[in-house]
């Protein structure tokens, strides 16, 4: 190595050491050096096949670092922030790649390394694998599901491409969407291959939702992610994790039609609808034109004819109808008999009233002439006499009665009459009285029994003895007891009866008051006499 001395004579073994004590010393930063330059002239550029490990993403400072293995040994790998940048494939956890890079080694911890400036799967197995791996991820997140797909507008007015404007697919779109039904179309240029494929594709996703709904430029009511067939590697932006996302995300539903009809990537499932060419969704994007026109004058003479169906049945209903209907004489012949008839019975119902009261007015007219009045005025007089006879008769009896009871009457006031009558009047009160007295003795004897007998069952009935007991009763607001704790609400007050007097109370939850604990006394000798105002914890 020019005029540094061979690794192996510098290099002595222990052994050699003891026995050369006076063989050059190195320090530990020029042995990591030569070991550097060995190996860097050694191998130079390499090509190595392994499986990434330990990937966590790139670093904050943009390097990412990882390790490269196989069955039988592992490699530390680390990828510097511009050649990252460069990569067409991106490392990922588990892929097996073949990485072209420098070896080289890192004297800060002894290790041995390979900087990578190239990445490419090792083998279409390999791309495979990564992206079955990729869909089954992602289809774990639910991106893939149906029920997340949208519907197609059935005619609309705006469609959004997204693919290369140079390319043949963009005129096949175009054809296929102005011989079914013209629309205004608008392309976002993308590159449909290479490196930054999928993330323009995403990107054009994205700005495409982003549009206003009143600007400038009209927003797409669906997007068309088209491209032409190729490999598994030309196709491979379209299986980026970036652009199956943006789809999945989109507020404007998407026809993928990438490839041929054998080509599917991840934007096929996660667009609201596939297409295996671009004209095919072309076709899918808007009805034929000429065929809607068709059908429209079909349903228009269909119309038509049932327009005149209807009216020509009402026609006939109507003319039916008519000749069921009865003319005005014929419904208005029976009325007009009845009202005849009425006018009639009212004519001679008239004269037989007129009659009636000529016939009350002749008989009043004959009571009131000057004989009649006499004869009524002889008959009151007669009438006058008997009455007069009658009353004198009935006069004298009745004096003669009233003066028979006067004359008994005086005959019971004499002074021996009078003194005898209040003796036999006197002898009988007192009688009377001994017996009354007797009897009032009795009956309050009675009922002293009695009002003792329900004092002592009020007594034994009472809730008083209950309270004397140690229980106490709650009432409410309105005086009335409360049976359960339910019926009583938070905050309320209420009134509690002790067996010496009432007092007020709030209700609150059970939960904020801790029940208090029992205390217990030292026993001394006697137990303590229970204080009478101690009622215990009610709530």
């Amino acid at each position: 190595m020019g005029t540094e001395p061979d690794m192996r004579d510098d290099l002595l073994s222990g052994s050699e050491k003891s026995e050369a004590s006076n063989a050059h010393e190195y320090s530990v930063g020029e042995i990591s050096n030569a070991l550097k330059r060995t190996v860097e002239d050694r191998f130079g550029h390499v090509r190595v096949r392994g499986e990434i490990s330990g990937y966590r993403g790139p670093h904050s400072s943009g390097h990412s670092y990882f390790s490269l293995k196989d069955e039988k040994a592992r490699l530390e790998a680390v990828i510097w922030r511009g050649a990252r940048s460069k990569l067409k494939h991106q490392p990922e956890e588990g892929m097996e790649v073949i990485a072209t890079g420098k070896l080289t080694t890192y004297p800060g911890s002894s290790k041995y390394q390979i900087v990578i400036d190239g990445l490419e799967p090792a083998g279409a197995g390999a791309l495979m694998a990564m992206l079955e791996e990729r869909r089954k991820k992602l289809a774990a997140e639910g991106l893939f599901d149906e029920n997340r797909k949208q519907l197609l507008p059935f005619m609309p007015n705006v469609i959004g491409v997204i693919t290369s404007p140079t390319g043949a697919v963009i005129r096949d779109v175009m054809h296929r969407l102005n011989d079914r039904f013209p629309v205004h179309v608008i392309v976002w240029p993308v590159r449909v291959q290479g490196e930054t494929s999928g993330a323009e594709v995403a990107n054009g996703i994205r700005q495409f939702n982003a549009l206003p709904d009143d600007g400038p430029l009209p927003k797409p009511e669906l997007l068309i992610v088209a491209r032409g067939g190729g490999s598994l590697e030309d196709l491979w932006g379209f299986n980026d994790e970036a652009v199956v996302r943006a789809a999945a995300d989109s507020f404007i539903p998407i026809i993928s039609a990438v490839g041929h009809e054998t080509d599917w990537t991840l934007i096929d499932h996660a667009a609201d609808r596939r297409a295996p060419t671009p004209t095919a969704a072309a076709e899918k994007a808007v009805p034929v034109r000429a065929e809607l026109e068709a059908r429209v004058a079909e349903l228009s003479a269909r119309l038509k004819k049932a327009q005149s169906r209807i009216l020509e049945t009402r026609r006939n209903q109507l003319s039916a109808l008519s000749k069921g209907v009865v003319s005005a004489d014929m419904l208005l012949a029976l009325p007009r008999r009845r009202l005849d008839e009425a006018s009639g019975r009212l004519l001679r119902g008239l004269d037989v009233s007129n009659q009636q009261a000529r016939l009350r007015y002749t008989r009043f007219a004959e009571r009131l002439s000057p004989d009649g009045l006499l004869r009524h005025i002889g008959r009151a007089r007669e009438r006058l006499v008997v009455a007069e006879s009658a009353q004198g008769r009935a006069l004298l009896a009745a004096t003669r009665t009233k003066r028979s009871r006067f004359d008994a009457g005086a005959r019971t006031l004499r002074p021996e009459g009078l003194l005898r009558r209040v003796a036999e009047h006197r002898q009988t009160l007192s009688a009377r009285g001994h017996l009354l007295a007797s009897s009032q003795d009795q009956i309050v004897e009675r009922l002293k029994a009695r009002h003792e007998r329900a004092d002592r069952l009020l007594q034994t009935l009472s809730y008083k003895g209950v309270l004397s007991r140690g229980y106490a009763v709650v009432f409410d607001g309105s005086g009335k007891p409360v049976r359960n704790a339910a019926s009583l609400s938070e905050r309320e007050t209420v009134a509690i009866e002790f067996s010496d007097g009432r007092r007020s109370a709030t209700i609150s939850d059970g939960s904020e008051v801790p029940t208090p604990k029992p205390t217990r006394k030292k026993q001394t000798g006697k137990p303590a006499k229970a204080d009478p105002d101690d009622q215990g914890s009610l709530f």
